[in-house]
């Protein structure tokens, strides 16, 4: 049994299978439609969430499954005092795979450890969002058709941004990756992403406050808002929330074939008229993620694609 709760539990290998499964969900969904018949996911969502469970939710019905499970802390037993030890034994008794999304930092790992069922990681504070970060590979490599060779600009909210940790961490096991980092100082990436990631590795990298200024450089360019619910005072992320935001005049200055991607929700850090260039990319980037999650849910129980529904119609 495995558990996804970091980007580096696959291996590249992995990752790139799961890609090519993905793509051939997208090519034609239909032929998963029974892949996971008679299997339920249990979604444990303590933090809101509205793209990441309902794509989980989407992912396992596309594949036949059926799903259970709560959408924020108040509706589960935690109110009562229950453990996350506690709750995942018991759900393990109901399902069987398990998505888990939680405001504190490692409580995803905690799970695993206790768990019978896989256990995703589906975001666990500022610290790893890795389902979303294989949905940001396959986007990249739809855009440029490889993972390498690449100039990435990282803009926005990198200290609590999850996103961007996953992302660094994942990509930079591919040869010939740059990040230019673009922040202002309050929200820089954290040192240990620096200390432990790009730097052991040799990886190049610069730290910059200007978004029009590495525009011209940049083949990803990857929009973060600013987290109001990370912040531990109001004054602080209102003085900071309208750092960046990216135009028409500013895409005006990037690649023809450059790619913006964004996790989502967006606030104001991307306007509305952005959405009509061919280069915007995040709602691709939405219907991935259910492709990608689908691919992710059959590695982790199993199931290897589409022959095993056709098996299963021939034994009935």
């Amino acid at each position: 049994m495995r558990h996804l709760i970091d980007p580096l539990d696959l291996s590249v290998e992995e990752i790139d299978r799961l890609l090519a499964t993905a793509t051939d969900i997208a090519a034609d969904r239909s032929r998963y439609a029974a892949v996971c018949t008679g299997k339920k996911l249990a979604t444990l969502f303590y933090e809101p969430s509205t793209r990441t469970r309902l794509s989980f939710e989407a992912a396992m019905l596309n594949l036949g499954g059926s799903v259970l499970g709560f959408a924020t802390a108040d509706s589960s037993s935690a109110t009562k005092g229950e453990s996350i030890a506690d709750t995942i034994r018991v759900i393990s008794c109901y399902a069987d795979i398990c998505a888990m999304r939680h405001s504190k930092e490692g409580a995803p790992l905690r799970a695993a450890r206790y768990s019978k069922i896989p256990v995703i990681n589906a975001g666990d504070g500022g610290h790893q969002h890795p389902t979303q970060t294989l949905t940001d590979l396959m986007t990249i490599r739809q855009r440029h058709g490889r993972l390498s060779d690449l100039t990435i600009g990282l803009c926005g909210d990198l200290k609590f941004g999850r996103t961007v940790h996953s992302l660094i961490r994942a990509l930079s096991r591919y040869e010939n990756v740059r990040f230019v980092l673009i922040s202002p100082e309050e929200l820089r990436v954290p040192d240990y992403v620096i200390h432990e990631v790009l730097e052991p590795k040799g990886i190049a990298y610069k730290e910059v406050t200007s978004l029009e200024d590495s525009m011209p450089e940049l083949d990803i360019l990857y929009m973060t808002r600013v987290q109001r619910e990370r912040f531990f005072n109001e004054e602080d992320y209102v003085r900071l929330k309208d750092s960046y935001i990216l135009t028409p005049a500013k895409m005006a200055l990037g690649k023809p074939d450059m790619a913006v991607l964004h996790p989502l929700p967006r606030v104001n850090e991307i306007t509305l008229e952005v959405d009509d260039d061919p280069r915007a990319a995040y709602f691709d980037q939405v219907q991935n993620g259910v492709y990608v999650r689908m691919a992710l849910i059959m590695m982790l129980l199993g199931l290897s694609g589409p022959q095993i529904a056709e098996q299963g119609k021939g034994e009935e």
